[in-house]
């Protein structure tokens, strides 16, 4: 029962594909500070898999991003042709200086990655690389599969555990006896 109760919540556990890290760290473009954060999962069904987390400030840390800067990220395959993929981030709870985007990675290896920002501070560029990786981690279903083995031997260390209890108390007969 408790290995159905934690393949039923798998669900859930698949949600996180491991921790964002930054791959441009306060960099000046134009009049902002930028800062870019990823999980740059590739994934073969259409799923965007490569998050990206860009965080804004202005330049010089006086005052904040106004209303209607638009971030637009661009990523593009370096290891083989194939097209650019473009998604316009979207605010994250409503601020403007940090915005998320998520975008298609259809395979492993490396890829460019263009941040273009335009608003009332101006436009701005910011370029980086990274490398999309498979999530590693094993579909949930196995973990079902890899712990099967212990429920059957926990099973029959309970069978084994009833047999001598109802040996001492008497009710069945011992294997010499027979």
């Amino acid at each position: 029962m408790a290995a159905l109760a934690v393949l039923s919540l798998s669900a859930r556990v698949t949600a996180h594909s491991g921790p964002p890290f930054p791959i441009v760290s306060n960099q000046a473009a134009g009049q902002y500070s930028v800062a870019i954060w990823t999980d740059p999962d590739a994934t073969d069904d259409a799923t965007p898999g490569g998050q990206f987390w860009v965080v804004l400030t202005p330049r010089g840390g006086a005052g904040s991003i106004p209303v209607g800067t638009r971030v637009t990220i661009t990523i593009k395959a370096i290891d083989r042709p194939g097209p650019e993929v473009t998604a316009v981030a979207a605010p994250v709870d409503g601020l403007v200086s940090r915005q998320f985007a998520a975008l298609r990675m259809d395979h492993e290896g490396r890829f460019a990655v263009r941040l273009a920002i335009d608003g009332p501070l101006g436009p701005a560029q910011v370029t980086s690389e990274v490398d999309a990786t498979y999530d590693l981690r094993p579909p949930p279903v196995l973990f079902g599969v890899y712990l099967l083995p212990f429920v059957v031997l926990g099973l029959l260390w309970v069978k084994l555990l009833r047999k001598r209890r109802a040996l001492r108390r008497g009710e069945i007969a011992p294997p010499s006896a027979r």
